[in-house]
């Protein structure tokens, strides 16, 4: 960890990160979509020392509220590879709506509330005042979530697509994909959590190369779906990677899959379960947000364009 550097403030910083589905079916740990479901986390610089914390919504109760906080260790994290002065004294106060456990990137709208905050306030610890350097945010994410997928789409918004640079494997590469008009989503978020350790922990090792090749031809075809033609988004998620090896645990997630689907509907598992995610259009919205029993919260967020803002308090 960096020294403290006591003795200099700079004006409070809000960050609103949403949240994010990946996977959508055959786009494993490459494609994400943002998800109008928001976390807000204001930071202030003190000069007295310590760090104070507030936690309110998804994860009161359950978070540290210590320097073990998540946000306020990737701020640490990223003042170190920004080469940053620390601040002697900090206060979070979080305000959490995205369900911790569901699936739809808690731990990365947290990773990316933090680097944008620490960019943001030393940003304007040397003057600058100006936007985030979101390629910066995009890798020191990927870098600390382990996988880009989720942290793409909540840094950029949109419909994501990532990948590692050839010449430098420590770099992530994102692209917004186009989305059309029509597309809309749902979530179907369950009362119980699945760990995304967990959820990877029963993954195999290897793949048949007859799966990999469907697997390849749909995740193409996902991405034409989402863009120009919905009417195919549902051979577009079929996938053989990672959801039926999952089943197991979290077999109401999949049956809910199982009966959306066979209703025409494209059904996923939303990143690592359990929520599942509906791809759908606008028109088909209503009818999709009935298709569940009262055991699951539906929610019908849309897909903000936009990723990660940090806005700095006068």
């Amino acid at each position: 960890m960096m020294s403290a550097a006591p003795g200099w403030t700079v004006p409070a910083v809000t960050v609103r990160v949403p949240a994010s589905s990946a996977n959508l079916g055959p786009g494993f740990d490459s494609i994400g979509i943002a998800l109008g479901v928001w976390d807000e986390c204001t930071v202030t610089v003190e000069e007295r020392t310590g760090v104070r914390i507030t936690v309110e919504g998804s994860g009161a109760g359950e978070v540290p509220l210590d320097e073990t906080h998540l946000v306020y260790r990737v701020m640490q994290h990223t003042w170190s590879v920004l080469g940053a002065e620390v601040p002697a004294g900090v206060t979070l106060t979080c305000r959490n709506s995205v369900p911790h456990g569901r699936g739809m990137g808690s731990s990365a709208t947290a990773i990316v509330t933090g680097i944008v905050a620490a960019q943001a306030i030393w940003d304007m610890r040397r003057g600058f005042t100006g936007d985030i350097d979101r390629c910066v945010t995009n890798d020191i994410a990927a870098t600390l979530e382990g996988h880009p997928d989720n942290s793409s789409a909540s840094v950029f918004g949109g419909l994501t697509l990532s990948w590692t640079d050839d010449a430098d494997e420590e770099r992530t590469r994102t692209v917004q994909a186009p989305l059309h008009e029509d597309v809309d989503v749902a979530v179907f978020v369950p009362a119980v959590q699945l760990s995304t350790a967990k959820a990877r922990s029963v993954l195999p090792t290897q793949v048949r190369l007859g799966d990999a090749a469907r697997n390849s031809a749909r995740a193409a075809l996902l991405i034409h779906s989402l863009g120009h033609d919905p009417s195919l988004l549902l051979p577009a998620t079929r996938e053989w990677l990672h959801q039926e090896p999952r089943r197991p645990a979290y077999p109401a997630s999949m049956a809910l899959v199982d009966r959306i689907r066979d209703r025409g509907h494209a059904a996923v598992i939303s990143g690592a379960g359990p929520s599942v995610l509906v791809l759908t259009t606008r028109s088909e919205i209503a009818e999709v947000a009935g298709l569940a029993d009262d055991t699951w919260q539906v929610l019908t967020p849309g897909i903000p364009d936009m990723g990660a803002v940090a806005t700095r308090h006068a």
